[in-house]
């Protein structure tokens, strides 16, 4: 990029271009250069926003932990319509079929990244935790209209949701699976609370 032309919003530029590189390539590949490359931008501009290449990783593993947490009203406003089921699945469709796998990869793979985030966020795989509190708080939605038992516990239920979900989208390079792979999975793990509540 020429000296002395402006670019906007540097930094979703860069976390979009390391979105892609991680995407394409895996978090072995995400390297400083890596990301200026795909992002069309001088070496420099990374570094001129971030202390280092990890403190961008982790700004970048928290812009995505913001996305996920903006998703959570959503989610909750739909407690009550279309099905239980349904509603999990779309969550779990919408998170995993983005980048969140490639990040928490990102983030098990770099132990400096790793240590960053502790600081602020000592429990739970960011992403993650922010995913299962996002589903736990629909789940207590539903529970309180009644479409799930009385007794649910949402915590745990969601805990299984987001591991169960995570291990079907886990391979980057293979096939998707099918919308109803993921909500006959979702089915499973609910069925107890649904069917308490029916009897």
């Amino acid at each position: 990029m020429p000296t002395g032309v402006a670019i906007r919003d540097v930094r979703a530029q860069l976390f979009d271009a390391a979105e892609r590189v991680l995407l394409r390539d895996g978090p072995n590949a995400l390297t400083s250069r890596a990301v200026t490359t795909e992002a069309g931008v001088a070496k420099g501009v990374l570094h001129r926003h971030f202390a280092d290449f990890d403190a961008f990783l982790a700004e970048l593993v928290l812009d995505r932990v913001a996305r996920v947490e903006a998703r959570a009203p959503a989610l909750r406003s739909s407690a009550g319509h279309g099905t239980v089921a349904g509603n999990l699945s779309d969550a779990l469709i919408d998170l995993f079929g983005s980048v969140a796998v490639a990040i928490v990869g990102l983030i098990i793979s770099r132990d400096e990244l790793r240590a960053r985030l502790r600081r602020d966020r000592p429990h739970g795989v960011p992403v993650l935790a922010e995913a299962t509190a996002m589903l736990a708080a629909y789940l207590a939605e539903e529970r309180a209209m009644g479409r799930i038992a009385a007794d649910a516990d949402v915590d745990p239920l969601a805990l299984s949701l987001i591991g169960a979900g995570h291990l079907l989208f886990a391979d980057r390079t293979g096939e998707q699976p099918q919308p109803q792979a993921v909500e006959k999975v979702v089915t499973t793990v609910i069925a107890d609370v649904v069917q308490r509540r029916l009897l």
